[in-house]
């Protein structure tokens, strides 16, 4: 058995949701578990300032003097007019008021359909309650951009890329909120024409801030995205709290959550993830373009979510990390119905490092893999990386994971070029769905093991007990025991 209490604990031991009369209940019954979490988990404040890896974040801004509805400026949310000329008024008129605090553009309820539009420093984007922002699904409307210098070129196709449904870049204090407006890529077109190779460009995510700080992202839903659904891009100050994001978890490829990408000092809290890719994936560039870039993602907290991938990871690193990673928390998350719960994704060509990575307080439901640290996903921009360029992982921990219904805890596959350092388990039980011998699957690591962890671990780890003192000592580190069978 499992040991846990409240809400969250009788979830994890149902041993399914068929009490749930509907997805809307069971989606209630998911946020109030990660909701009472907030009052058993230690939340890290100082004197109201947010803490990440030792930097101070700020709160968020203030209200702004001057708001204007969508309205003022030719506005009409029949879900059929076009109002991409109405947000672009209403952005100009709130950047004649940057000097002054600011301005807030309201969208009221109602079905607002638009092309892509660009936001301006100091601006607030501000959602009603059944407002929906609808992105048009005819990508001749979408303008291309120049390729993101750390990718080299479009990501799936060479060339520039749509732009996002919401963009902006060099930006200084955005907020988007609301009270739950939905933002609505209407991607199913978009990934009909992908899997149809139909497309001629590389598809835009639904919000793409870049080069950018002090950005706070709240209190809305994000839905359906041609791509990528939320991406900061070389961000530095950057908060994501109480959003849903939501895409099928079938067939709507790489609809990623949010995707940090060279950012700085972030912050992620309380959400709610089910996507069709990974509901977070930390990347820093790709190869070459990324080790020339040179941005490394860093100060980075992710804690109290919810979030599920039947196609990927809940919460991954990388693939694409070749500027670096590091000083990563991620704590107090529930990772439901997934293929993979936690995963690190590296290649030879790569470069750059993963390190300093702390997993804390983890729950997985029904789960195929927990954890896994990958070194061999070899997928490249083109021929003109170094295969040479391995990439550096270590000091990664893992604090009190627990779950069950997981077909393989852990498998860590390191390799001779890539050996992953000082990982280190405490406090883990998870309850397996196979009783074959090799469920804890290592290959190329060493690190150690505090206390007793279930289910036992390989023998490349070495033992202490809970008081620190040395049990045994591994016994090989460089021998391959992963079975992709299971």
């Amino acid at each position: 058995m499992v040991e846990n209490s409240g809400v969250l604990g009788w979830f994890l031991l149902s041993p399914k949701t068929a009490p749930f009369a509907s997805h809307k209940t069971l989606f209630a019954f998911l946020w109030a578990a990660a909701l009472t979490s907030l009052f058993v988990w230690q939340r890290n404040t100082i004197s109201g300032f947010l803490v990440l890896g030792g930097v101070q974040v700020r709160p968020p801004p203030k209200l702004r003097p001057v708001v204007f509805s969508l309205t003022e400026f030719g506005g009409v949310g029949d879900g059929v007019t076009l109002n991409t000329e109405a947000f672009e008024r209403g952005v100009r008129a709130i950047s004649k008021f940057g000097n002054k605090g600011g301005g807030q553009l309201n969208v009221p309820p109602g079905r607002w359909l638009t092309a892509p539009f660009n936001l301006t420093s100091h601006m607030t984007l501000f959602l009603a309650r059944d407002a929906v922002i609808l992105a048009i699904q005819d990508e001749k409307y979408w303008p291309l951009m120049p390729a993101l210098p750390s990718y080299g070129y479009g990501r799936e196709h060479p060339g520039p890329r749509y732009t996002s449904l919401i963009h902006g870049q060099n930006l200084i204090d955005v907020v988007i909120t609301g009270h739950n407006g939905t933002i609505n890529g209407q991607g199913q077109t978009w990934w009909t024409k992908y899997r149809q190779k139909l497309l001629n460009h590389t598809r835009g995510p639904l919000v793409q801030i870049l080069w950018s700080s002090n950005i706070v992202i709240s209190n809305i839903t994000l839905r359906d995205s041609p791509f990528w659904t939320l991406h900061p891009y070389d961000c530095k100050n950057v908060t994501v709290k109480n959003v849903t994001i939501l895409a099928p978890v079938y067939r709507a490829p790489n609809t990623d959550g949010i995707d940090p990408d060279s950012c700085e000092d972030m912050l992620i809290e309380d959400c709610y993830i089910s996507v069709g890719d990974d509901a977070i994936a930390i990347k820093s560039g790709w190869d070459q373009y990324g080790i020339t870039y040179g941005r490394p993602s860093k100060n980075i907290v992710l804690r109290n979510l919810v979030v599920r991938s039947n196609v990927s990871a809940g919460i991954s690193i990388g693939s694409e990390m070749s500027g670096g990673v590091s000083n990563v928390l991620v704590e107090n998350i529930l990772v439901w119905e997934s293929r993979r719960a936690m995963r690190i994704k590296t290649a030879p060509g790569r470069g750059g490092y993963v390190r300093q990575i702390t997993y804390r307080n983890l729950v997985f439901k029904n789960v195929r893999v927990g954890i896994v640290i990958k070194t061999d996903y070899n997928e490249h921009p083109g021929a003109g990386y170094d295969p040479k360029a391995f990439p550096i992982l270590r000091d990664i921990s893992f604090i009190n994971i627990r779950g069950q219904g997981v077909r393989v805890p852990v498998r860590i596959q390191g390799s001779e070029q890539i050996p992953i350092r000082n990982v280190t388990f405490r406090g883990m039980k998870v309850g397996t769905t196979y009783k074959k011998k090799h469920i804890f699957q290592c290959a190329f690591v060493q690190g150690q093991v505090i206390g007793t962890i279930s289910p036992a671990p390989c023998d490349s780890f070495d033992r202490y007990d809970e008081q620190g003192q040395l049990v045994k000592h591994a016994a090989s580190q460089n021998v391959t025991d992963i079975d992709y069978e299971i």
